[in-house]
């Protein structure tokens, strides 16, 4: 192999290697807590492993507790990738689907997604994760809880941090831009202000020469 197809070949590695690694990378994120009526909603529950090379199963249960209600009830089960439409209230019937880990039984996302929301749906649901890591000599046994409390409304809202958070975008847009202007009229002017000492220093430089020139043509002229 020649020195050039190595140079070639190591940066080609790097980058798989990268996007594998971005690929299998887990980011542990807050479940929305506004749907809108009517519309579709994602309970969105993800749990992370703390060591990714290790080998793992998990199953993923969901509950909700109405607004009103005392007691938590099972609604979904998710723990054979073959049948991930194991819903377990009526209430909820033909409108709740997986949008977790797909064709793995490594579940690290357990988010569900309610099909047209009903003011009904109010409440607080609860995921549990039950996970179990394989390592060479035993298994570990995990299991972890997470609560989203969703709201219903008519129409959607915009909460002020979000107001606030597109103002302070425009801003900072607006102010790059006003920089960006005066770095380069200061740029120019610098640029100017060099070509004029450039063409001072170059004529002063011309008048020397000149001048050293008549000079010799003179003492020439003596000698003769």
């Amino acid at each position: 192999m020649t020195s050039a197809l190595r140079i070639l070949l190591v940066p080609l590695a790097l980058c798989t290697l990268l996007a594998r690694l971005s690929h299998a990378a887990c980011v542990e994120v807050n479940s929305d807590t506004e749907a809108v009526a009517g519309r579709g909603f994602k309970l969105g529950c993800i749990s992370c492993k703390m060591r990714g090379e290790v080998e793992a199963r998990a199953s993923v249960d969901w509950y909700f507790m109405a607004k009103g209600e005392a007691e938590f009830a099972h609604i979904y089960t998710y723990e054979d990738p073959a049948n991930p439409y194991d819903i377990r209230d009526d209430r909820f019937f033909e409108r709740l689907d997986w949008n977790g880990s797909k064709n793995t039984l490594d579940v690290q996302d357990g988010s569900i997604y309610i099909l047209n929301v009903t003011f009904n749906d109010t409440g607080t649901y609860r995921c549990f994760f039950d996970r179990i890591l394989s390592f060479p000599n035993y298994e570990f046994h995990t299991n972890i809880t997470k609560t989203v409390k969703m709201k219903v409304v008519a129409r959607a809202t915009r909460s002020i941090a979000s107001i606030l958070s597109e103002i302070m975008m425009y801003v900072s847009i607006i102010g790059l831009q006003v920089w960006l202007v005066v770095e380069m009229v200061y740029c120019y002017r610098k640029i100017a202000a060099a070509g004029e000492e450039a063409l001072r220093e170059s004529a002063a430089e011309y008048l020397a020469i000149a001048s050293e020139s008549k000079d010799n043509c003179a003492a020439v002229q003596e000698e003769e």
